[in-house]
């Protein structure tokens, strides 16, 4: 079992086996707040700090018959004693965190999240009820906000969902292109629907472009950066000379939302396509637009 899973199990089994969803995401995010290699990351999401890989986690031990959802709360059914399971450092932690939140309803577990990490709140429903005036205004304040026109580019590899977004968030980007030419990816949260579904509740517009990604074919023998080289020069020659339309259609997009970010797989932006074909946006603008890989 992951490591993770242990922690969610072990903080049911500090609770009495039962937590109120909004509850668990809460008492899990303050959890992250001390710790060096959380074992979870949270986005600013409808109802405040959220982790999407937590409540797959839940769902998925579902399945096992280790989690019952029912309503609003998730209740621990595995009668094995998590507690015991994991770090003794974890365990303390737990134990901290029941000490000083037993006793908070939820109104005011989401109201003490809002006021203490206002950034999680920027895409609350609630914020603006559950708030004083001033404390709203702390968040609005928050809220990234990033004038001009500018093209970003950003791979996913080796970093969470949650990460993934708050990169995205945190520079204030409207319009994510997915230019990959198969969407589907062994990594929670990034196969095509996955991601589609996180951007639409996050304000940001999904656009899949696949005709401007590389067939997954071309990209089994590459070894050396030269292998690469050759596989974008190629990409160049062909795929970016013969499909201007597209990339018409990403500029189309920067003119009216801004900031717009081209997303594929690869860290390294020397082993992607999406730096030469940001380049030839930028071109097609007259360079009139920046380019930042994030």
């Amino acid at each position: 079992m992951y490591y993770r899973r242990k922690i969610l199990l072990a903080l049911l089994d500090t609770f009495e086996s039962k937590l109120g969803k909004l509850d668990l995401q809460k008492l899990l995010f303050l959890y992250t707040r001390n710790h060096e290699s959380p074992p979870f990351h949270f986005v600013p999401y409808k109802y405040g700090a959220f982790s999407f890989q937590a409540n797959a986690d839940l769902n998925t031990m579902s399945k096992y018959n280790q989690v019952l959802e029912r309503n609003n709360w998730w209740i621990k059914i595995d009668n094995k004693n998590y507690l015991k399971e994991i770090k003794n450092e974890d365990r303390i932690n737990l134990i901290k965190l029941k000490n000083n939140f037993c006793s908070y309803a939820t109104d005011e577990l989401i109201k003490y999240t809002y006021i203490n990490f206002p950034f999680y709140a920027i895409n609350s429903q609630v914020a603006k009820d559950k708030l004083s005036s001033e404390d709203y205004i702390r968040v609005l304040i928050t809220k990234p906000k990033i004038s001009g026109k500018k093209l970003y580019t950003i791979g996913y590899e080796g970093i969470s969902v949650e990460e993934y977004f708050i990169k995205l968030i945190i520079n204030d980007i409207k319009v994510l292109c997915d230019v990959r030419n198969y969407p589907r990816s062994m990594k929670y949260g990034f196969s095509k629907n996955q991601l589609k579904n996180a951007c639409d509740n996050l304000g940001i517009l999904y656009v899949h472009l696949p005709e401007l990604g590389i067939i997954p074919d071309k990209r089994q023998a590459l070894e050396t950066q030269s292998d690469y080289n050759n596989l974008f020069s190629e990409y160049k020659s062909t795929t970016l000379k013969e499909n201007t339309n597209d990339q018409s259609h990403i500029l189309s997009l920067i003119e009216k939302y801004d900031r717009v970010a081209l997303t594929c797989f690869e860290s390294n932006i020397h082993q992607c396509h999406r730096v030469p074909l940001s380049k030839a946006i930028e071109s097609l603008s007259n360079n009139s637009i920046g380019l930042l890989n994030i």
